[in-house]
């Protein structure tokens, strides 16, 4: 049996739902009440049920799979035995928090415990994930959210948003005890990475928002465990980075510490509105979408990764060690008290697109650039079966 047996049923559930073409937002409510009605009496209901399934399975000579409760699947993994036959989703995500919402999801893959099979890429940088997408290397990729719009416009509709998966994660973290708050940043410079996605864009706004764009440095690195390396040298840098590496940087560092969370200058803002800070969003070839406008595939894939970024936060502990096995962070245990900052979610349907929608809009009229000249068409929001 595996570790949450309510998240075992709840996939059921959820699974079950979406390869009946139910909407997304339904699948996610069944998943989370059946989740929450579990008890010790279900739970041996459960057992006693898995117990038939194995014997029958047995008896049609296939192994039941060790996740019990997820559709058509055979414990080989063999194509025949699953429900979209040999059907490959390739995925594409960045080192931080998009993987860490998946790699619940990437387990399950690797056990044979998902109705499809799934291929996972994982890059340090936006522009290799979006080159596979466009290429059509990749059918699914989580990506800054900024950076859906651009290549929506880009390829003409050629991708569309499937559910925002990270919510805001950037914070400002430094060993200098000068630097208390934003305002503080004046004459000083401050070390990121992405630069042109949502971290430049969200920054940049901020700062002229308050009236400090042309009083503060921005100089951009690679990769954020770049930047870790630079406390090292000199604890006393000012650095904006997005979870788990701000965590990361104060773990490895002693003196080093937060000063900032984004989120709350994002709010700030007189131009803000209610739109809140975004950082990441599921999008897919709108052909791979067409391909599987019929057969509940998409349902299915974000049933799973609903139940992927809801394993995150029931079982913390194991999910920090997929974590730092996937290589995103080195140990573990860093990696478990980043967890809960991370912003780690499955927004869909008319929430992820009023959410989006609006922030998109603020990033327009504060740089239209930033959004690829122009705000995405109501197509762009993949709101779920009808």
């Amino acid at each position: 049996m595996k570790r949450y047996m309510s998240l075992v049923l709840a996939a059921a559930m959820a699974l079950s739902l979406a390869a009946c073409g139910g909407k997304a937002s339904e699948t996610a409510e069944a998943a989370k009440e059946t989740a929450a009605e579990s008890t010790e009496a279900e739970t041996e209901e459960i057992k006693e049920t898995e117990a038939e399934t194995a014997a029958e399975s047995e008896a049609e000579g296939t192994e039941a799979a060790e996740g019990y409760g997820y559709i058509g699947v055979s414990g080989s993994n063999d194509a025949a035995g699953l429900q979209y036959g040999d059907t490959i989703v390739r995925v594409g995500s960045l080192k931080g928090p998009t993987t860490m919402g998946l790699v619940n999801m990437m387990e399950w893959s690797e056990n044979g415990e998902l109705p499809f099979k799934a291929e996972f890429t994982m890059a340090t940088a936006a522009d290799e994930i979006t080159a596979k997408l466009t290429q059509g290397e990749l059918d699914i990729a989580l990506i800054p959210a900024n950076l859906a719009s651009v290549l929506f416009n880009k390829t003409e509709g050629g991708i569309r948003v499937i559910d925002i998966n990270t919510l805001g994660v950037l914070y400002g973290v430094t060993g200098d005890e000068s630097i208390t708050s934003l305002s503080d940043l004046a004459g000083k410079t401050v070390y990121m990475t992405g630069q042109g996605t949502t971290p430049q864009f969200a920054m940049d706004y901020i700062l002229a928002q308050n009236g400090l764009t042309d009083s503060v440095t921005i100089e951009y690195k690679s990769e954020a465990t770049e930047i870790a390396a630079m406390f090292a040298e000199d604890p006393s840098i000012i650095a904006v980075l997005p979870q788990p590496f701000a965590t990361v940087c104060q773990v490895q560092n002693e003196g080093v510490r937060e000063f900032m969370d984004l989120n709350e200058e994002w709010d700030k803002c007189p131009d803000s509105g209610d739109s809140m800070l975004l950082t990441g969003v599921t999008v897919a070839r709108t052909e791979f979408l067409e391909e599987h406008a019929e057969d509940g595939l998409m349902d299915a894939f974000i049933s799973t990764q609903r139940l992927s970024t809801e394993a995150a936060s029931q079982d913390t502990a194991h999910t920090a060690e997929l974590v730092a096995k996937a290589g995103i962070i080195e140990k573990a245990a860093i990696a478990e008290k980043a967890i809960p900052k991370c912003g780690i979610a499955c927004i869909t349907g008319e929430e992820m697109k009023g959410a989006l929608s609006v922030y998109l809009t603020v990033l327009y009229n504060a740089n239209a650039a930033s959004v690829g000249g122009a705000l995405p068409e109501d197509i762009f929001y993949v709101l779920g079966s009808d």
